[in-house]
C-alpha cells in the first residue's frame, strides 16, 4: 500500500505539473543602441517596456487564440552628440515619451494575425526621459549627456495601433521556413505612418504555428504543453511611410520647442535577430536599423538591439 500511495501522489504532482495549460505571461523589453555598439549612443537611444498578457475567451471556430496584453513603456530619444560642447548643436532633438497600453490580439488559424492597441501617455519633461537617461548613465559609469534644456515641450499621447499578418504560400509547407506579408500602422498625437514589408523565419528546430509561436508572443496556451522548445532566426525588411512624429517635430498643439525638425517621411528599416523558447522560458536579441528619419546636418540612420525576457505563468 505504501509503494502505491507514493506512485498515485507521483502521478497526481506530475499531472497538476504538466496537466496544466500556460495560460498567461510576465515580462520586459529592454532598447538600448549601447546594445550594439559601445560607441553608439543616439537617436532612439534607450526604451523600456514591461508586460502582462494572457488569454481571453474565444468562441470563434476560425480564431485559434485571442491574447490580453497590458504594457507601461519609456522611450527615449537624443541627438547623436551628447557632450557638453555640442549641447547646443543638436541634429536632433532631445525626447522622452512614456505611456500606458492595452492591446488585442487575434491568432487565426491559418496562421493570419490581428492586434490592436491603444495607448495614453505624455511626451516631453512629463515623460522622465532626462531623469531615467541620466540615472541609467550614473548607474553603469557612463558618459554626462548635456543638451536636455533642448527636449520638446510637454504632449498628451493618444496613440492607436493597428497590425496585420498573413502567411503566404501556406500550401507549400516547410518544417524550417516560412514567409510572412505584414503591415501596421499608427495614429495618433505622437506618431502616425504606416509600414509593410516581408517576415522570414528560418528554423534551427521545426517552427511552431504562429499562433502558437512567440514570434508575435502567442506562447499562452490552455492546451498542457511539455518540453516545449522553439529557436529561430527571424528576417523583417520594411518600408515606413511617415506621416507625423512628435518627437522630432514636437506638439501638434504648440511651437514652443526649442529644437525641431522636418520628417523624410519615406524610410527603409530592417529587423532580425534570433528568438529562443524552453518551456516557460521566452527570450529573444533582435538588430533593428532605421533609415534616415530627419532633415538634419550630419543625420544618418541608425540602428540598436532589443532584448526580451518572458515567463510563462500556468
Amino acid at each position: 500500500m505504501g509503494s502505491k500511495k507514493v506512485l498515485f501522489v507521483f502521478l497526481l504532482l506530475t499531472t497538476l505539473t504538466f496537466g496544466q495549460g500556460r495560460t498567461s505571461e510576465i515580462g520586459f523589453i529592454t532598447d538600448n543602441d549601447l546594445y550594439t555598439s559601445s560607441k553608439n549612443d543616439m537617436y532612439y537611444t534607450n526604451g523600456l517596456e514591461l508586460f502582462y498578457r494572457f488569454l481571453s475567451k474565444n468562441d470563434n471556430e476560425k480564431i485559434s487564440k485571442k491574447i490580453t496584453e497590458f504594457r507601461v513603456g519609456q522611450y527615449i530619444y537624443n541627438p547623436r552628440y551628447i557632450n557638453f560642447a555640442a549641447r547646443d548643436i543638436n541634429n536632433r532633438p532631445f525626447a522622452g515619451y512614456l505611456f500606458a497600453e492595452a492591446g488585442r490580439g487575434y491568432f487565426y488559424k491559418s496562421e493570419s494575425i490581428l492586434k490592436t492597441d491603444f495607448q495614453l501617455g505624455y511626451m516631453g519633461p512629463n515623460a522622465f526621459g532626462e531623469e531615467m537617461q541620466e540615472t541609467f548613465h550614473k548607474t553603469i559609469g557612463y558618459k554626462k549627456v548635456y543638451g536636455w534644456e533642448n527636449q520638446v515641450t510637454n504632449a498628451l499621447a493618444v496613440q492607436v495601433h493597428v497590425l496585420y499578418s498573413k502567411k503566404l504560400f501556406p500550401n507549400k509547407h516547410n518544417d524550417f521556413v516560412d514567409l510572412h506579408f505584414q503591415s501596421e500602422a499608427n495614429l495618433g498625437t505622437i506618431f502616425t505612418g504606416v509600414s509593410t514589408g516581408f517576415l522570414s523565419r528560418i528554423g534551427f528546430k521545426k517552427l511552431l504555428p504562429v499562433y502558437d509561436s512567440n514570434l508575435h508572443d502567442a506562447s499562452v496556451s490552455a492546451i498542457p504543453q511539455s518540453n516545449i522548445r522553439e529557436f529561430y532566426f527571424y528576417a523583417m525588411p520594411s518600408v515606413n511611410y511617415q506621416l507625423y512624429d512628435a518627437t522630432i517635430e514636437g506638439s501638434l498643439f504648440n511651437d514652443k520647442s526649442p529644437v525641431t525638425f522636418d520628417l523624410i517621411p519615406l524610410r527603409f528599416n530592417a529587423e532580425f535577430g534570433l528568438k529562443y523558447r524552453h518551456n516557460n522560458w521566452n527570450l529573444s536579441y533582435s538588430f533593428i536599423y532605421h533609415g534616415k528619419e530627419l532633415k538634419s546636418h550630419d543625420m544618418t540612420g541608425s540602428f540598436y538591439g532589443s532584448i526580451r525576457l518572458g515567463y510563462l505563468l500556468k
